[in-house]
């Protein structure tokens, strides 16, 4: 008595399936039939025209650059050292100031130096006299040798005192001119001319020639190099391009690359390429009469290889890659339809490429929407073309 009730439930269960099943295959009978001029809502969402934001391929100049992040250095930076030791007495720079080659900047206690220069010279003075002295014994022994008044050995003696003692003042005066120069080097003067840093020491301290620190620091700010590193693969047309003109043309621009600081001219290139990193250190130098750059800044580097003239340029965003290369979509304004044609490209900065071959001047070059695009695929211009 209890099977037939449940006999009935599967029935009636297998029955709604089925007609489920009639359903379903009924609206996908009736969507495959749609035709392909049906409204956009009858029709399924891989079928709908695509909006695409469209930009002509250009002719006009394209400046070929390499772009690089570099340090600025300093063509000469010197730690001002004593070379005598003593007491610090003065100081005669003002920290961060500009200084010339030559200034006094301080000076150290010269009195030790000058007892020094002084003895040396007395020395000198009373070796002068024994010479002077042994010279004109030596001139009366000769005189006695030739008339056979004296023996030989008594004037090879002299001759043999005269040589000493001129070899003793030789000596002497070496003694008086390093003593001369050791007083000379209690005044520090500026090496080079630069900006100063920050005094290290203060006046009334005792200073060492082996003091590692120093008293100050000399920076050269006019001229001023900046250095940067271009990847190998630039390394050909770099150099082509330096024999072609010989000093190429460097900028260089702020952390944001909006802001033009300076101006200048590539110098050299290293020697060898980085195993390590694979790129070849480049040393660019300014005048740098504003100091705006200032050592150890960091600057984006502009390096102006060459500029192409009359050439096809697209935004370099509109470049796809595929198996068969390098290609783009254009679009066919009378059908409205996008289309993909393989292009060979050129050189490329600030955005856009050279294209060698594949375009013509004025193709509609699909710049957005590329991802939901395919060949033949019907498309909508964006409104914002035709502004």
């Amino acid at each position: 008595m209890t099977d037939a009730p449940s006999l009935s439930v599967r029935h009636k269960r297998l029955i709604g399936i089925l007609l489920l099943i009639l359903v379903l295959g009924g609206i996908w009978y009736l969507l495959s039939r749609t035709p392909p001029s049906a409204p956009a809502f009858q029709r399924g969402a891989w079928n709908q025209a695509t909006p695409v934001h469209v930009v002509p391929a250009a002719r006009g100049s394209l400046d070929v650059q390499i772009k690089a992040i570099g340090t600025v250095t300093p063509l000469h930076s010197v730690v001002v050292r004593s070379r005598v030791d003593g007491e610090l007495l003065r100081v005669h720079f003002n920290e961060g100031s500009e200084v010339e080659q030559g200034a006094l900047l301080a000076e150290i206690d010269p009195a030790p130096y000058r007892a020094r220069l002084a003895q040396a010279e007395g020395q000198a003075q009373q070796i002068q006299a024994q010479l002077d002295n042994a010279r004109a014994d030596l001139e009366l022994y000769e005189g006695l040798w030739e008339q056979d008044s004296i023996a030989r050995q008594q004037l090879t003696s002299q001759r043999a005192l005269v040589e000493e003692l001129q070899g003793s003042l030789k000596a002497n005066t070496a003694q008086v001119e390093d003593a001369r120069l050791q007083l000379s080097w209690t005044r520090i003067v500026a090496p080079i001319a630069g900006r100063l840093g920050l005094r290290r020491i203060d006046p009334g301290n005792q200073v060492s020639s082996g003091d590692t620190e120093g008293l100050v620091t000399i920076t050269q700010m006019r001229p001023i190099a900046v250095e940067f590193s271009v990847p190998e693969p630039d390394v050909p047309a770099l150099r082509r391009a330096m024999a072609a003109d010989g000093e190429l043309a460097v900028q260089a621009l702020d952390r944001d690359g909006r802001n033009l600081l300076a101006s200048g001219r590539l110098q050299t290139l290293d020697s060898q390429i980085d195993l390590g990193t694979g790129t070849l250190r480049a040393k660019a130098v300014f005048a740098n009469e504003d100091t705006a750059l200032f050592p150890n800044q960091f600057v984006n580097v502009s390096l102006k290889l060459q500029t192409l003239s009359s050439v096809i340029t697209i935004p370099s965003d509109a470049v796809q890659f595929g198996s068969r290369g390098t290609y783009v979509y254009l679009v066919n304004p009378e059908e409205n339809r996008a289309y993909s044609r393989v292009i060979t490209l050129g050189a490329s900065a600030d955005g856009r490429v050279a294209v060698v071959e594949g375009l013509d001047e004025g193709d509609l070059v699909v710049l957005e929407g590329l991802d939901r695009l395919r060949d033949g695929r019907e498309v909508v211009i964006s409104e914002r073309d035709g502004e």
